[in-house]
């Protein structure tokens, strides 16, 4: 019903030609436009619910004081159902490391949660099926366990900024044990925020997608991308860095590529270097990380992810 509504749109409407790339480009820009944001509404509605039941007080309570590997388990794990966006990183890391957080568990915590989320991985369950969604979210989970893993057995702690250490943020309230009615009417509060807050990336990340599909040529992404080029992975890595998204908005982008024939570890690499690599993230990130510290976790998280690409490749 999408699809037919979306070719009205574009071809009887407008009166677009069929063979046209422009007409290509717009049925797939108006079609997922719509189809993504009827997916984000009741997603992030029912998300909203989940999260209501972990405020970051009571996130922190939960991993304080874990067991190693364990703890990155269980953070990685906790990731998953509150997935705060990277602009929350300085205030979940100073709390979790004066909550008693151990350094590692709380990296595992915030790889984990910007990249591997509910919202993500029903969307990708939408668009690609369930195959596509559980990869995503086992090798997410696994770059977020290993990681945080590495970093604890580093024992760089010295590395985070001094003030960090200073902050005595209080263990707070709890002020999310409201009855079932006042959760929904959170959930609609927070859906209602969300979409105002990310609809311009959405949409541009749409619009990225729907040029790729109409215009790009195949031959130049697989060129440049494809199975052929042993530095595919590597390529779109770090084309990924200089963006800026959540997982959701970037679906669109990896729509188009995976459309146009690129392999799916390549496409896996991509979004997560979007995700968990971004370079508005390592800035955030520079305010309570030394530049040692950035230094490595940038360098751990390239090479795991590297790493998630070329075996997918291989395996798929």
């Amino acid at each position: 019903m999408l699809k037919a509504f979306a070719s009205y749109i574009t071809y009887d409407l407008i009166k677009l030609d069929h063979s046209s790339r422009l007409g290509d480009a717009l049925n797939f820009f108006i079609y997922d436009t719509i189809k993504i944001f009827l997916l984000l509404s009741v997603i992030i509605f029912v998300v909203s619910i989940i999260r209501s039941y972990f405020p970051p007080e009571r996130t922190k309570r939960i991993l304080s004081h874990k067991r190693e590997f364990i703890g990155n388990i269980l953070a990685a794990l906790l990731g998953i159902v509150t997935p705060f966006c990277s602009c929350s990183a300085v205030p979940l890391f100073i709390g979790f490391v004066e909550a008693g957080v151990p350094l590692g568990v709380t990296f595992s915590f915030l790889i984990s949660s910007p990249m591997v989320n509910e919202v993500a991985v029903v969307l990708l369950w939408g668009l690609f099926g369930w195959k596509i969604a559980a990869i995503y979210m086992g090798t997410g989970l696994l770059v977020a366990i290993m990681a945080g893993f590495i970093i604890g057995k580093l024992k760089l702690e010295k590395w985070v900024e001094e003030y960090v250490y200073k902050i005595k943020t209080g263990q707070g309230q709890e002020v999310f044990g409201q009855p079932f009615n006042e959760r929904l009417q959170y959930a609609k509060w927070n859906t209602a925020d969300i979409l105002k807050r990310v609809w311009v990336f959405v949409i541009l990340a749409i619009g990225i997608g729907g040029f790729i599909h109409g215009y790009v040529p195949q031959d130049f992404l697989v060129k440049y991308a494809g199975p052929q080029n042993p530095f595919a992975v590597p390529v779109a890595v770090a084309l990924g860095v200089p963006l800026y998204s959540n997982a959701a908005g970037v679906i669109p982008i990896v729509y188009a590529l995976m459309e146009k024939g690129l392999s799916t570890g390549t496409v896996l690499a991509f979004m997560m270097a979007v995700t968990a690599l971004s370079l508005p993230e390592m800035i955030i990130l520079r305010k309570v990380l030394k530049v040692p510290l950035l230094a490595v976790f940038a360098g751990i998280m390239t090479v795991t992810i590297t790493i998630v690409g070329y075996l997918f490749n291989a395996i798929l």
